[in-house]
């Protein structure tokens, strides 16, 4: 049998179809963060962006995101390789660091709701940033994106 994709392509390697299949439909990386100016430390808010269904965790106009959400990051290879923030489950990080992908992963599970089911994903945890003032965002800091719990990590 032969290995899947994600064991044997890097990043670079992968077409179209494979990058996008590398998003487990966690809605992490739409969360809004806070950037400590002195530190650098990046926080994780339960506050989501617009465009984020919080019941599905899925962009709601993912074609368009980019005119409707200007500083909506595109996450490419070359981001990937820079950005600090994305969670120790992301998938993109996980091939990045030559780990493999979790059992809940819909790539290795078959099912896009094992991510839920595991308790990764942003699923019912959200408030959309149309209902919190920017000023208040730092109320609605967390700390569960930058953690894999006991049964995320179960059969791996």
């Amino acid at each position: 049998m032969q290995n899947p994709f994600w064991k044997t392509k890097s990043l670079e390697e992968l077409t179209g179809a494979e990058w996008e299949s590398l998003c487990d439909g966690c809605g992490l990386c739409c969360l809004n963060k806070l950037e400590d100016w002195d530190t650098g430390e990046v926080a994780f808010t339960s506050v989501a962006c617009r465009l984020l269904d919080g019941e599905s965790c899925r962009c709601s106009d993912y074609e368009n995101r980019k005119a409707t959400v200007p500083e909506c990051i595109q996450l490419t290879v070359e981001s990937v390789r820079e950005i600090p923030w994305l969670p120790p489950t992301c998938g993109y990080r996980l091939i990045r660091d030559g780990e493999d992908l979790y059992w809940w992963h819909p790539l290795v599970s078959g099912d896009p709701e094992t991510v839920h089911q595991a308790g990764i994903s942003a699923k019912n945890r959200t408030i959309s940033e149309e209902h919190v003032d920017i000023d208040d965002f730092e109320d609605y800091l967390i700390d569960w994106p930058l953690h894999v719990g006991d049964l995320a990590q179960e059969r791996r």
